[in-house]
């Protein structure tokens, strides 16, 4: 039997198959409608705040010999 998973837009069951164009959406349609949620970044990947500069000035960072070598 061969696998199926939902489609992710409309949680319609797919055949997992190279015959499935459009996998694992079900159509073109679903493919877009994701690919717009992910442009519009209703989607997104978390990461890591960037570094705050300003920390690094109040631990001294910012002091003309800190990176002076020894």
């Amino acid at each position: 039997m061969p696998t199926q998973v939902k489609c992710p837009t409309c949680q319609k069951t797919v055949e997992w198959a190279p015959s499935s164009k459009f996998k694992p959406f079900c159509s073109e349609r679903c493919k877009l409608i994701d690919l717009g949620d992910w442009a519009s970044e209703k989607n997104a990947i978390p990461v890591k705040p960037e570094l705050d500069h300003e920390m690094l000035d109040e631990l001294g960072y910012d002091e003309a010999d800190f990176f002076k070598e020894q």
